[in-house]
C-alpha cells in the first residue's frame, strides 16, 4: 500500500517538473527571437542617448583591450631585459675567466659595461673603503704618515709651513676657504637634516656654526680628503662627531654619532729626575687646568733617585691641602733615569678597574683644557692613538729682547712664526689607552736616558692596524729651557746637540739678527750720524 502511494507521488512530481521545463523552453525561444529591421531602426533614432552610451561602451572596450596588450608587451620587455642581463652576466664571467687565464684577446676589454650612476657610487665607496678613514693601515715608517691639519672657524693649524705659510693662519687661498666652508655647511646639513632626526629621535637642538669646536683634515692623493668635525653636544662634556669624505668629488657621509666623554679619565704620567722648579711650574698649570676646570684626571709622577724628592713631595702635599685634590700617585725608583722606563712603570702601576686613557707628558709641557678635550676625542681603544704635534717655544729672552721684563707664561703662549715652531720631529707626547699600550708591547726597556724610546713606540703603532692621529695641537706647548751639550760627547753627537739647540733657540730671522748684530748696529750708527 505504501509502495503504491510512493510511486504515484513520484509520477506526479515528475510530470510537474516536465511541465516547468517546457514553459522555460518556450520563454527562451521568445526572448531570443531576432527583432525586425524597422523596429531596430526606430529604436536607434528614437533613443539617441542610448546610441551615445553604446559608443562609449565600445571605446571603453577597445581601451581595455589596448591596456591588456600594453601589459603583455611590458611583460615581454621585462622578460627580454632579464634574459639580456643573464646573457651579459654570462659574458662578463666568461671574459673574467679568460682574463684570469691570460687568453683574453686584445680589444675585448671594451665589452665591459659602461659606467652608470650606480657604478660611480660603487667607485666612490671603494675609494672610501681603501682610504684610511675607518681603520688604520700598515705603514713602512714614520715618513709615510700623512699628518692632519687642525682648523677652526677662523684659523688653520698646519705642519707644512714653507716660506709663505705660518704655523697658524687664516686660509689665504680662496679654494681652501671655500673647501672648509662647504665642509662645515655639509656637516651642519647632516646634523640638522631629517635623516639625522630619524637616526636620533632624542635630539631636539639645531646645530649652528657657533657649535663647531675644531676639525681635522688630511688628503690622500690617490683617494680623497677626510674631514673629522667636532661639535658641542647637549652638555659641557658631550660632543658630536661628523666624519666626511670627499673622494675627489661630492662629500660622502661616513658617520654622525654622539661622543660622550663624561667618564673618560686621563692618567697623566710624568717621569722626573730633580728639576723641582720646573715641576712647581708644571703643577701650577695642572692646578689651573686639571683641578679647577676639568677634574677628570689622575697624575702619576715617576721619580728617579732620592735627590730633591722631598721638594716634589712638598709640592704635592701643598696642592692637596689647598685644593683637596688627592688623585696623585708618586712612584720612586732607585735607578738611572730613563724616560721610557718611567712611562712604562707609570702605565703598568694603574690598578683601577677601568681602561684609563694615558697621556705621556714631560715636566716642560704646558697644556690647556682644549688639549684634554682633543686627547679624549682623538683616542679610541682598539682603534686610534693620538700623537699631537706640540708647539715648541723659542727662547723668550730673544723673542722679547726689546722689552725690559718678560711677559707672563700665559702671554707667551702665542702660535706665531717668530715665537716657536711645530715640533714635528718629536713623538714623546701622546694619548693612548692603557690596553693598546700593553697590547703593542710598551717601550723598549733597553734604552737609557732621553730619546729614541718614543720613536720606537710610534713605529710599533705605524706597523699595526691602529690608526695614528697625527695633527698639530693648538693647546699643547713645550716651554723653552736651557739645553746643555756635554763636553764628553763625541764630535758628531756634540754637533747634532748644538744644531738642536740652535733650532730651539730662535727663528731663522732672529738667529740672523744675532749673527749680524755688529753690522746692523754699525749701519744704524751711520744712519744716525748722517741724520745729524
Amino acid at each position: 500500500m505504501f509502495k503504491r502511494w510512493l510511486l504515484a507521488l513520484v509520477a506526479r512530481v515528475g510530470l510537474i517538473v516536465l511541465g516547468l521545463c517546457c514553459c522555460l523552453f518556450l520563454f527562451y525561444l521568445l526572448a531570443c527571437k531576432p527583432a525586425s529591421h524597422s523596429s531596430q531602426q526606430s529604436l536607434s533614432w528614437s533613443a539617441g542617448a542610448t546610441s551615445k552610451e553604446g559608443y562609449m561602451a565600445l571605446l571603453q572596450e577597445r581601451e581595455e583591450s589596448h591596456r591588456h596588450y600594453m601589459n603583455s608587451l611590458s611583460k615581454q620587455i621585462a622578460q627580454l631585459k632579464e634574459a639580456l642581463q643573464e646573457r651579459t652576466q654570462q659574458l662578463q664571467e666568461t671574459l673574467e675567466k679568460a682574463k684570469t687565464r691570460g687568453i683574453l684577446p686584445q680589444g675585448l676589454e671594451s665589452l665591459h659595461k659602461t659606467p652608470t650612476q650606480t657604478d660611480m657610487k660603487e667607485f666612490f665607496c671603494s675609494q672610501l673603503s681603501q682610504a684610511e678613514v675607518n681603520s688604520g693601515v700598515k705603514l713602512p715608517s714614520e715618513y709615510a704618515v700623512i699628518p692632519f691639519d687642525t682648523f677652526t672657524l677662523r684659523r688653520v693649524y698646519q705642519l707644512e709651513t714653507g716660506l709663505t705659510r705660518h704655523p697658524e693662519e687664516r686660509p689665504v687661498r680662496k679654494d681652501h676657504r671655500d673647501e672648509l666652508i662647504s665642509t662645515l655647511e655639509t656637516a651642519l646639513h647632516v646634523l640638522n637634516g631629517p635623516q639625522q632626526r630619524t637616526d636620533n629621535t632624542r635630539r631636539k637642538r639645531t646645530y649652528s656654526p657657533a657649535d663647531f669646536i675644531e676639525g681635522l683634515t688630511r688628503t690622500e692623493r690617490d683617494r680623497g680628503t677626510v674631514y673629522e668635525l667636532m661639535f658641542k653636544g647637549d652638555g659641557p662634556r658631550d660632543f658630536t662627531q661628523v666624519v666626511l669624505f670627499r673622494p675627489f668629488g661630492p662629500v660622502l657621509k661616513v658617520k654622525s654619532e654622539s661622543v660622550n666623554t663624561r667618564s673618560t679619565l686621563i692618567n697623566i704620567i710624568v717621569p722626573l729626575s730633580k728639576r723641582p722648579e720646573a715641576f712647581r711650574q708644571f703643577i701650577n698649570n695642572f692646578r689651573e687646568v686639571c683641578i679647577q676646570k676639568d677634574s677628570r684626571v689622575h697624575l702619576t709622577v715617576v721619580y728617579f733617585g732620592r735627590d730633591q724628592i722631598d721638594q716634589v713631595k712638598a709640592v704635592l702635599d701643598q696642592t692637596t691641602r689647598e685644593t683637596r685634590f688627592r688623585s696623585f700617585t708618586l712612584i720612586q725608583l732607585n735607578e738611572e733615569f730613563s724616560r721610557g722606563r718611567g712611562l712604562e712603570v707609570g702605565a703598568r702601576a694603574w690598578r683601577r678597574g677601568q681602561n684609563a686613557l694615558l697621556f705621556f707628558c714631560d715636566v716642560d709641557i704646558h697644556f690647556t683644557p682644549d688639549f684634554l678635550t682633543s686627547c679624549r676625542l682623538n683616542a679610541e681603544p682598539g682603534k686610534r692613538v693620538y700623537y699631537p704635534v706640540l708647539f715648541s717655544q723659542y727662547n723668550p729672552s730673544i723673542i722679547y729682547s726689546n722689552q725690559s721684563l718678560l711677559p707672563p707664561v700665559q702671554q707667551q703662549l702665542v702660535i706665531k712664526k717668530d715665537t716657536g715652531f711645530w715640533r714635528d720631529f718629536g713623538f714623546g707626547m701622546t694619548c693612548q689607552y692603557r690596553s693598546d699600550f700593553l697590547n703593542i708591547g710598551g717601550f723598549d726597556r733597553s734604552i737609557k736616558g732621553w730619546g729614541l724610546e718614543d720613536v720606537h713606540l710610534y713605529r710599533k703603532y705605524l706597523h699595526s692596524k691602529l690608526m695614528v692621529i697625527r695633527s698639530p695641537s693648538r693647546g699643547l706647548f713645550h716651554l723653552w729651557h736651557e739645553k746643555d751639550c756635554a763636553d764628553e760627547l763625541p764630535p758628531d753627537k756634540y754637533k747634532m746637540c748644538m744644531q738642536t739647540k740652535a733650532i730651539n733657540e730662535a727663528s731663522h730671522g732672529q738667529l740672523g739678527e744675532l749673527l749680524f748684530k755688529p753690522e746692523i748696529e754699525a749701519h744704524l750708527g751711520k744712519q744716525k750720524n748722517q741724520g745729524t
